[in-house]
């Protein structure tokens, strides 16, 4: 994804963040390609100027089309169940994150932490029907070790923290490339890990 495409994600986001508060409707005018092929996004929403999580949802897997995929994001995100339905009078910063599609990690539960590498990959942990993801900026922003990642994601996912030992649990990364806002619709700047 080149700097244009990356600017043009995140103005999508921002203008279906402020469509969906404000009853507005949201207008695709984008001649890239990139925007009709089906992709994983994710859309966090943060608090500004302190940064913190005001709302993150997303599609792990390529089910929708880009543009669509990132309006849907960025309207549900702003009624995320773990907050109260974002409001106009707050402000906040945009990001997004374009996923790739998931790798399970086919190596023995022990080796997993190697496998992961801090800054570029995300998680997602799956055993049974608990499922958590976490995107890749996370473990950096906590400053977590692989380990501690997987524990997290694990808990994310409503598991024991060291359910990511077990055969049982299926450990999938990912990568994505990141956007976000530096203010409120203000300048984009991607994401360059560590």
């Amino acid at each position: 994804m080149d700097e244009d495409e990356g600017i043009f994600a995140v103005q999508l986001a921002r203008s279906a963040v402020d469509a969906e508060i404000s009853n507005g409707k949201v207008n695709v005018e984008n001649t890239s390609p990139l925007f009709n092929e089906k992709r994983g996004v994710f859309v966090t929403l943060k608090t500004y100027p302190d940064g913190e999580l005001r709302g993150c949802i997303g599609f792990s897997e390529p089910v929708y089309p880009l543009a669509d995929a990132i309006i849907m994001a960025a309207e549900s995100a702003c009624h995320d169940p773990r907050f109260n339905d974002l409001t106009d009078e707050e402000t906040i910063t945009v990001e997004v994150s374009i996923l790739t599609i998931p790798e399970l990690l086919s190596v023995a539960p022990e080796d997993r932490p190697g496998a992961v590498e801090i800054g570029k990959d995300g998680l997602i942990v799956e055993q049974g029907y608990y499922k958590g993801l976490l995107l890749p900026q996370v473990a950096t922003e906590w400053g977590w070790d692989s380990e501690e990642f997987l524990s997290h994601a694990c808990a994310k996912a409503g598991l024991r923290s060291k359910a990511w030992k077990s055969l049982e649990t299926r450990v999938f990364k990912f990568q994505a490339e990141i956007f976000s806002e530096t203010s409120p619709s203000g300048d984009i700047r991607r994401y360059e890990g560590q």
